[in-house]
C-alpha cells in the first residue's frame, strides 16, 4: 500500500525529496522553485510525495490551469467560422484543470518512483486518489471546480504505458500529441566542424548561408543583471513568437526569465541576438543532466527573414550541445520540419486525458485533435 502527502510550497517539500527524483532538473526543489516564483497568472503549482511505511518512494508535481478563450486562442486571424468553434471548444474545456506534470515545458516531467520499492499499478492507484483529494480541496479552499484532469507526456515506450488498462479503466484515454523533437550527439562530435562534416552538401550549404546571413548579429551569454535590465524586451520578443502560436495555454509572467537566472544560475543560459546594440532575439537553455532542453525563445518578426534567426537559434543549441558534451539536444514539440533539418528526430508521445463530467468526457477525444492537429511535414534526412 502507498500514502501519500500533499503539499502547497517547495518551501514544505521533504528534505529528502531532491535525492528521490532521479536526476530531471525538472522535478527538483531549486527548478520548482523558480516556477513556483514565476509561473503564469493562471498556474498554481501542488507536489505529491507517495510513501511506502514511512519510506519516500515517489513524487509528482500537479498543476491546477485556468483556461480561458483569452488565453487558448490568442492568435485573432481565423475566420468568423473558426471563431465561433472556438467558443464552442472553450465552453467544454475552459474552467480549472488538474495537469500531473508540467504544461511550461515538453516530455514527462511530473512523475517518479522507484521501481524497486513500489509497483506502478500501486502508484497509480495512490496518484488518483491524491488527485481526487486534491480536487476536494481545491473546491472547498478555492470554490473552483475540477474540469479534466490529464497526465503528460509520455514517450511511447514508457513502462508506464504497459498499464493503459489502468488509465482506460478510470475513465482515462490516451491521445498522441505532437513529437517531441530530439537530436541525438553522436560520439565523435567534438566540435561544429564535425557536425558540418557529417551534413549533407544540401545542409551544409544551408548552414553556411544561415551563419553568413547572420554575420552581423551580435550574439551575447545574458548574465543576471543584463536579464534583468533586458526583462521588458525578452518579453516582448517572447510575445511576438507566442501570440503567434495557434493554441496557448498560459502566458509567462514579465520577471519569468529573471526569476529562472536566480534560481537555476548556471544551470539556465539566455543568449541574446543584438543587431546595432539593440536586442533582437533570444534563446533560452536548461541544463538537465544529460540532456540540452530547449526553452523559450523570441524575436523581431521585421528581422527573422533576413537574418535567418529562428533557424541560427537552432545552429546555436547545437553548438552549445555538442561543445558542452550533452548526449542529446531536447528541441522539444512545434516546427517539426525545421527541427528535423538541422538533425532532430521525432519521438512520438501519449498522454492522458479525462473529463469530470462523463457526458464532456466523450467529447474531449474530438476536441484535442482539434487543439493538436495532425500536421502534414515531410522529415529531413540531413546527415550523410
Amino acid at each position: 500500500m502507498i500514502d501519500h502527502s500533499l503539499f502547497y510550497s517547495v518551501e514544505s517539500l521533504p528534505d529528502n525529496w531532491d535525492d528521490n527524483v532521479g536526476q530531471d532538473i525538472f522535478l527538483q526543489k531549486q527548478y520548482l522553485k523558480a516556477l513556483e516564483h514565476a509561473a503564469p497568472d493562471n498556474i498554481s503549482l501542488f507536489y505529491l510525495a507517495f510513501y511506502v511505511e514511512g519510506d519516500l518512494v515517489g513524487v509528482a508535481t500537479v498543476q491546477r490551469v485556468q483556461l480561458y478563450l483569452d488565453d487558448m486562442f490568442r492568435n485573432n486571424k481565423d475566420s468568423c467560422l473558426k471563431e465561433r468553434l472556438k467558443r464552442v471548444i472553450s465552453k467544454v474545456i475552459r474552467g480549472n484543470i488538474l495537469v500531473v506534470g508540467n504544461l511550461t515545458h515538453t516530455g514527462q516531467h511530473g512523475l517518479y518512483l522507484d521501481t524497486q520499492k513500489a509497483s506502478y499499478a500501486d502508484f497509480l492507484t495512490s496518484l488518483l486518489n491524491a488527485l481526487e483529494q486534491l480536487k476536494t480541496e481545491i473546491k472547498n479552499k478555492y470554490s473552483k471546480s475540477i474540469r479534466a484532469y490529464l497526465i503528460k507526456d509520455f514517450f511511447t515506450g514508457d513502462p508506464i504505458l504497459e498499464h493503459y488498462h489502468f488509465f482506460e479503466s478510470s475513465g482515462f484515454y490516451e491521445v498522441a500529441v505532437q513529437p517531441n523533437m530530439i537530436m541525438a550527439v553522436r560520439a565523435h562530435w567534438n566540435s561544429i566542424e564535425n557536425y558540418i562534416s557529417d551534413l549533407h552538401k544540401k545542409y551544409r550549404d544551408r548552414y553556411k548561408v544561415a551563419r553568413k546571413k547572420s554575420k552581423s548579429i551580435e550574439k551575447r551569454a545574458l548574465d543576471i543583471e543584463t536579464i534583468k535590465t533586458e526583462s521588458k524586451n525578452l518579453y516582448r520578443l517572447y510575445k511576438n513568437v507566442s501570440d503567434n502560436a495557434r493554441i496557448n495555454t498560459f502566458i509567462l509572467p514579465e520577471d519569468h526569465f529573471y526569476e529562472f537566472k536566480k534560481q537555476l544560475d548556471n544551470s539556465f543560459r539566455v543568449y541574446g541576438y543584438y543587431l546595432d546594440n539593440k536586442l533582437i532575439g533570444f534563446y533560452t537553455l536548461i541544463l538537465n543532466n544529460e540532456n540540452l532542453e530547449t526553452y523559450f525563445l523570441g524575436y523581431d518578426v521585421s528581422h527573422q527573414y533576413k537574418y535567418q534567426l529562428y533557424l541560427n537559434m537552432l545552429y546555436d543549441m547545437a553548438q552549445f550541445g555538442i561543445e558542452n558534451n550533452f548526449k542529446n539536444v531536447i528541441y522539444a514539440r512545434t516546427a517539426m520540419a525545421i527541427k528535423s533539418s538541422v538533425g532532430a528526430k521525432p519521438k512520438k508521445m501519449v498522454m492522458y486525458l479525462k473529463h469530470t463530467n462523463w457526458l464532456m468526457n466523450g467529447l474531449l477525444k474530438v476536441i484535442f485533435k482539434f487543439m493538436n492537429p495532425r500536421q502534414d511535414w515531410e522529415e529531413r534526412h540531413p546527415f550523410r
